[in-house]
């Protein structure tokens, strides 16, 4: 992955707070913009004061010096307690040439984080009956195929495999994206490694399924090709349907590049000097992998899913057993169906961290607890 600091980072913590976005303007409901709430002004004063807690070099230093410290322009923050979005809020800056601030609604690339959330619209898609985890994947795909070998002889490529990182895929890459006006490869293209217009190598598999886990964007855009070719929709709409749409994430898009309406509520690439990149932000093609752009709320909606879903009797999107597929190691490496599973503590967290080109995200849950 690109090693920028962020211009912001995104995130979503378990057991404590969150806030809303919009669609191209809407506001935040009253119900939700409490930040200044008096159950929520503790942990937030908690949070932008000055931190001692043998965390280093960080101890004594506010959120803005550490803002300043690590070069981050702009931060927007959503926590979730008791399986609601209790509070969110924005600090700094979202283009550091103009001084556009940051609030609530501004949307970031969720980078990495794209791959969880698409990992929710396969599991949808099974609960549905329209496809099976376990399923060779092939048997999914049209414009290409996983090529067979002796790797895949006893065990095929499956969607399991694929959005739990243990396919066998050896590519390991995030991916860089692409300038605005650059033309962009297709989805085939990306994974053939076309070197005419991709900018990264090719998908290449060079273990059995199952037998290790090793990190795949490459896995994850294998997964993209599949879903479209299987719904037969443009992936940002497939998105849109299953997963956005249902979940009231209307601040979010797997557009790409993003619709031009958006530009007023986007944040800006920064790098590690909390400086302007070349270009307000890259495009991404590889959207499963890395195209949300989304804010801290909406991802909120996305973990209350998981958790409320895996509590029961089901979710808005997710069935119980859906839940669980997503939050229980598939038994290789530390990956559920799309999210990573951490113990820390006593408590069990599934996690997805990201990290695009001028931007940095993370996203923490705890298993049981909302």
């Amino acid at each position: 992955m690109p090693q920028h600091k962020p211009l912001a980072l995104l995130l979503a913590l378990a057991a404590t707070a969150t806030l809303s976005t919009a669609q191209a303007a809407p506001a935040i409901e009253a119900s939700e913009a409490s930040a200044t709430a008096a159950a929520a002004a503790p942990l937030i004063a908690q949070i932008e004061s000055a931190q001692a807690s043998n965390r280093g070099k960080l101890d004594g230093l506010t959120l803005q010096e550490v803002m300043k410290k690590f070069g981050v322009p702009g931060l927007s923050i959503a926590v979730v307690k008791d399986f609601k979005i209790h509070w969110a809020k924005a600090y700094g800056v979202a283009d550091v040439e103009t001084g556009r601030a940051v609030d609530v609604n501004t949307a970031f690339q969720a980078a990495s984080i794209s791959k969880p959330v698409m990992a929710m619209a396969a599991v949808k898609l099974a609960q549905d009956g329209r496809l099976s985890l376990d399923a060779d994947v092939n048997t999914m795909l049209r414009a290409w195929k996983v090529p067979q070998t002796e790797l895949t002889r006893t065990q095929p490529v499956t969607p399991r495999a694929l959005l739990s990182h243990t396919s066998g895929s050896d590519d390991g890459f995030g991916f860089p994206g692409y300038a605005p006006d650059a033309p962009l490869p297709s989805v085939v293209q990306i994974i053939q490694g076309d070197n005419k217009l991709a900018n990264v190598s090719g998908v290449r598999f060079s273990r059995p399924p199952y037998q290790a886990a090793k990190y795949s964007g490459g896995g994850s855009l294998i997964m993209q090709q599949a879903l479209t070719d299987l719904s037969g929709q443009p992936f940002a709409e497939l998105m849109q349907s299953t997963v956005l749409a249902p979940l009231g994430m209307t601040g979010s898009s797997f557009q790409q590049p993003p619709r031009a309406d958006w530009a007023p509520r986007l944040a800006y690439a920064h790098n590690h000097k909390g400086e302007r990149m070349g270009a307000p932000w890259h495009v991404y093609p590889e959207q499963a992998a890395a195209g949300l752009w989304t804010t801290p709320s909406d991802l909120a909606r996305y973990m209350i899913e998981v958790q409320q879903a895996r509590r029961g009797p089901k979710g808005k999107v997710l069935t119980q057993h859906g839940a669980l597929e997503m939050s229980s190691p598939v038994g290789s490496g530390p990956f559920a169906v799309g999210l990573q599973l951490e113990m820390r503590g006593q408590g069990w967290y599934f996690m997805h961290g990201g990290s695009n080109w001028g931007f940095q995200c993370d996203l923490t849950g705890h298993v049981l607890k909302g």
